[in-house]
């Protein structure tokens, strides 16, 4: 009879490890977000997104042309951020 003994702990760290290498990478998939990227990573809409924190001055946007762009890494930080102060208010 063939007995396989696990380690519970080390499974666990070795998922969380690779749960979270998985995040980053998709996490740096992208440079820049735009208009529908913003909304689809926040579900929010485009005027709830103008209403809340558009044009908070610390939210990093470009105009290149007739289209937003929000750098992914700033943003993401951003929003942290403010989701925080939201639940302060």
């Amino acid at each position: 009879m063939l007995s396989i003994n696990i380690d519970e702990a080390k499974v666990k760290e070795l998922c969380r490890e690779r749960i979270s290498a998985l995040i980053q990478e998709v996490e740096s998939d992208y440079v820049f977000w735009d208009r529908n990227e913003l909304e689809r990573r926040t579900c929010m809409s485009w005027p709830f997104i103008q209403q809340k924190f558009f044009y908070d001055p610390r939210f990093s946007k470009f105009k290149v042309g007739t289209k937003w762009l929000f750098p992914a890494k700033e943003t993401r930080d951003f929003l942290l951020v403010w989701l925080s102060e939201q639940s302060t208010s």
